[in-house]
């Protein structure tokens, strides 16, 4: 499967990957993008299987990025790992077609709860 980790720290993508590995997510390929722009081109040329993507961001936001997809008919399985848990953000995230949002700070735990339907 591939897995693209979407986040402009670059501290929090390494954290993500670290994290996928504790929760037993491993021997997947993947890939990272700083923002919603780099990440729009990135899944449209390499087709990722699965989306992790931050809210907040410079250039375009995570939520513009998910928008964006679902306007140009890319089909991919999306989420947030982000700070930004509130339920006006989680009903804006599941309407845009999110299928998940694990809140920061996050465990091995919580990303096995919430990928695990989603990762063969």
């Amino acid at each position: 499967m591939k897995i693209m980790i979407v986040d402009d720290s670059a501290a929090m993508r390494m954290i993500v990957k670290k994290t996928l590995r504790q929760a037993g997510f491993e021997g997947h390929e993947i890939t990272e993008a700083e923002d919603g722009v780099k990440a729009l081109a990135a899944i449209q040329s390499a087709s990722p299987d699965l989306v992790l993507s931050d809210w907040n961001m410079p250039n375009m936001t995570g939520i513009e990025l998910l928008e964006k997809l679902a306007a140009s008919g890319t089909k991919v399985k999306f989420g947030f790992v982000t700070t930004e848990a509130t339920a006006d953000m989680r009903t804006r995230a599941t309407t845009a077609g999110a299928k998940f949002l694990i809140s920061k700070p996050f465990t091995p735990e919580s990303f096995k709860e919430a990928l695990g339907p989603h990762i063969n």
